[in-house]
């Protein structure tokens, strides 16, 4: 397996747009009706937590007891993935390009570039809490702990760590070829994210191609598909994957001490990505 440089990480943390963006580039670039619905993804997309190439990776069914079991056979499994399909891929991924327990999680050897999304954590955390089942302030400790990790049955894993951690070493990772989209950019300016997206891709913008792609995989779309059809992805006991969508919902969601104690552990990334936000949130943090 040489020259593996083929995997395109759509990469971000939890609740921050993946699945819509998979969705958005399945629709744009599979034939005009054999675009995969919301259950289907993995016939465009890959992902990193894929049981079947870690069984490949152990040469029989996968048992990882420990995190150090993980981080051995998910080198062997990357490549794996990598080599599955003959030229660059989209592989989706909330790992943080980091050394962890000796090896790097998203190896140079396998990588062609990255897409990343980011969402600010002030929606990021009422979502991820409706994911987890948790309470919100239980959830701001987790996106606020360099050591969270979310895991399988299987014993396959996600290091999340901090969310602020999270978006720079995406955004600062040396010699990663990157795109990074603001989810609030995609929900307002979808078409100028996408065009500048299939720029960094190397692909030739066509308009109505385009145009189908972004009514298929509006909010309201997915949402549809999900009532409809259910979705694969959606945790036990969770009662709709896609709940609000939207930007600025934490208005409603969060109380003025969950905003500010976000806006404290967070603040220079905030400062760096979310500028606009800065002065509503410390506004809505003193009101409490």
């Amino acid at each position: 397996m040489s020259n593996l440089r083929r995997i395109l990480w759509l990469a971000s943390y939890p609740k921050s747009g993946n699945t819509w963006m998979r969705s958005l580039l399945a629709h744009y670039f599979m034939p005009p009706g054999k675009a995969p619905d919301i259950n289907n993804l993995r016939q465009f997309t890959t992902g990193d937590t894929r049981t079947d190439f870690f069984d490949k990776a152990a040469g029989g069914k996968y048992e990882g007891k420990t995190l150090q079991d993980w981080a051995r056979v998910r080198q062997v499994a990357l490549r794996h993935i990598a080599a599955s399909k003959p030229n660059r891929h989209f592989v989706k991924t909330h790992c943080k390009p980091v050394i962890f327990l000796d090896t790097h999680l998203i190896p140079p050897e396998v990588t062609a570039g990255a897409i990343y999304i980011i969402r600010s954590p002030f929606d990021v955390v009422p979502s991820f809490a409706r994911h987890v089942s948790a309470s919100i302030d239980d959830t701001i400790d987790r996106v606020c702990n360099p050591d969270t990790i979310m895991g399988t049955e299987n014993g396959i894993y996600d290091a999340l760590g901090r969310w602020d951690e999270h978006v720079t070493a995406w955004t600062t990772a040396p010699g990663l070829p990157r795109y990074v989209v603001r989810y609030e950019d995609m929900l307002d300016k979808p078409a100028k994210v996408f065009n500048g997206l299939l720029d960094f891709l190397g692909a030739k913008p066509d308009r109505p191609k385009l145009a189908r792609a972004i009514k298929a995989t509006s909010f309201d779309a997915m949402k549809k598909q999900e009532e409809k059809l259910g979705f694969g992805e959606r945790p036990v006991g969770m009662q709709s994957f896609f709940a609000k969508g939207r930007a600025g919902a934490w208005r409603e969601d969060l109380t003025p001490a969950q905003v500010g104690r976000i806006r404290e552990e967070f603040g220079p990334t905030l400062e760096t990505w979310y500028p606009e936000l800065i002065e509503e949130v410390d506004e809505f943090a003193r009101a409490g």
